[in-house]
């Protein structure tokens, strides 16, 4: 064990100082466009593997497995379905998001609704970006407080310096180029523990056998539990659908095609990753009595690996997450420095300025999600919060953009005010706060009452109110391509 502690820091500094050396020499941005997009110049094969990375994180690497151990084949439900949901939606959308021409989701709000709706936008987005940059440190805290015997205050912090210290220099290009490092290690990992868990607890037989022991017969149905699986498809599917730093890489393609091939391939690669993960919890059934303190990954790494696999299994477990914050902070970011900073405080600043403000809002992200993952540590809730605030907030007028013209602006500002109002009530239920509500909070109520209330007061106020079709025509135009 002790080894193992040795190696995998061991490992955790070589990794950090190969990030730093592909940081220092992506360190290349002289305008915003470069700090957040790379310049629009990277292939899409490139772009996807970001794309898979962003979401491949804790919940994924870490969670899943647990959930499987519990619950069996069903666990795919719960972060698998609502990212293959999403995903599937963004290739239908792809080509229309790449054709605006825009950097950020709040400027695609302005463009089509106007200046009130966008600035809700960004609040909304920079909430939902901190919110899930912190569900992220949770699951490097967790991890390293399981793996290596750290306290969870010293796990969150470490993992969060690292993804800060080659995040705030390189900006968009160096999370790309890192992303990649990272998701050739997670993959490894992920391959390579699924395979420890099998050779160690036995054959399938076996697994079947203690499953009937424990008289868990719905281990191996694909549909139970469908109902409670189903609230997190819809949850997590509508606001990752809209997930402001995936759309970043599909605005960040050369052309509306190779954000179309980015999505696609991304899809396929997700359906096996996710599958592994399942396998691995499983796996683990013959070998604990009760999931393991730490989790499953941790557990079969530890215990059946030798000091320089569990090191490889530790730096790739430590990809996926860090992979997924990156992102997010990266966005987060952006949102700070390009929607409020530069629209919204100074316009005629320079691009160098700009790239300073930048590294500022980057810091000031982390920061903030550091100290909402101190206070906080279950990744499912932190990532639930988010999702909400996103999905009620903003999925309506997003979406609702490309495909209907006569929505207002006012229409899309009463959605948007009514999405966070909700959602703000549904955070402070959950954080102990007495509200009276008709809805079970956390249930599928929950989010069904929100976003079709969202989408009735879009459709009715929109109506109710003069359209402006200069705008809805040109915003539509161009996402057909026209």
């Amino acid at each position: 064990m002790k080894d193992i502690l040795l190696y995998s820091l061991g490992g955790l500094v070589i990794y950090f100082i190969l990030l730093m050396v592909v940081v220092i020499r992506m360190n290349k941005n002289e305008s915003l466009e470069d700090y957040y997009m790379g310049g629009r110049k990277l292939s899409f094969w490139l772009l996807s593997l970001t794309f898979i990375a962003s979401w491949w994180g804790a919940g994924s690497a870490l969670s899943t497995a647990d959930l499987a151990y519990t619950d069996g084949i069903s666990a795919y439900w719960v972060y698998a379905m609502p990212v293959l949901f999403s995903t599937l939606l963004m290739a239908l959308l792809a080509k229309k998001i790449r054709r605006i021409p825009v950097m950020t989701q709040p400027e695609m709000i302005e463009l089509r609704y106007g200046k009130t709706a966008s600035l809700l936008v960004s609040v909304v987005v920079y909430l939902f970006m901190m919110l899930s940059a912190a569900s992220q440190m949770v699951g490097v805290g967790l991890f390293f407080s399981g793996f290596l015997d750290f306290s969870y205050e010293w796990g969150v912090l470490i993992g969060t310096v690292i993804v800060l210290s080659y995040s705030l220099f390189s900006g968009f290009r160096g999370v790309v180029f890192t992303d990649v490092i990272q998701f050739f290690f997670l993959t490894v990992a992920a391959i390579y523990v699924c395979y420890i868990g099998f050779q160690s607890g036995g054959s399938w037989s076996e697994i079947r056998e203690i499953v009937e022991v424990r008289h868990q017969t719905q281990y191996f149905d694909f549909f139970h539990n469908i109902g409670n699986n189903l609230i997190y498809v819809l949850t997590f599917g509508a606001a990752w659908m809209i997930q402001a730093n995936v759309w970043q890489r599909i605005m960040a393609t050369r052309s509306a095609q190779d954000a179309y091939k980015m999505t696609i391939l991304s899809l396929f690669i997700y359906v096996p990753l996710y599958a592994i993960a399942v396998l691995t919890g499983m796996s683990a059934i013959p070998i604990y009595d009760t999931l393991p303190e730490g989790g499953v990954i941790p557990a079969l790494t530890r215990d059946f690996m030798s000091p320089v696999a569990g090191a490889l299994v530790f730096i790739g477990v430590c990809s996926a997450i860090m992979s997924t914050m990156d992102s997010l902070i990266n966005t987060g970011s952006m949102i700070l420095s390009k929607d409020i900073y530069q629209d919204r405080i100074k316009p005629g600043a320079s691009q160098s300025h700009l790239v300073k403000v930048g590294l500022l809002s980057t810091t000031l992200t982390t920061f903030i999600g550091l100290i909402i993952a101190l206070n906080l540590r279950s990744i499912l809730e932190v990532s639930w919060i988010a999702a909400d605030i996103l999905a009620t907030g903003c999925f309506v007028p997003i979406v609702m953009s490309f495909f209907w013209k006569r929505g207002t602006h006012k229409g899309a500002v009463s959605s948007i005010v009514f999405g966070i109002t909700y959602s703000l009530c549904n955070m402070l239920i959950q954080l102990g706060v007495a509200i009276p509500t008709f809805w079970k909070p956390g249930s599928a109520e929950q989010i069904i009452y929100g976003m079709s209330l969202s989408f009735l007061i879009f459709i009715i106020v929109s109506l109710c109110t003069k359209p402006d079709e200069e705008k809805a025509d040109y915003y539509i135009q161009k996402s057909k391509g026209l």
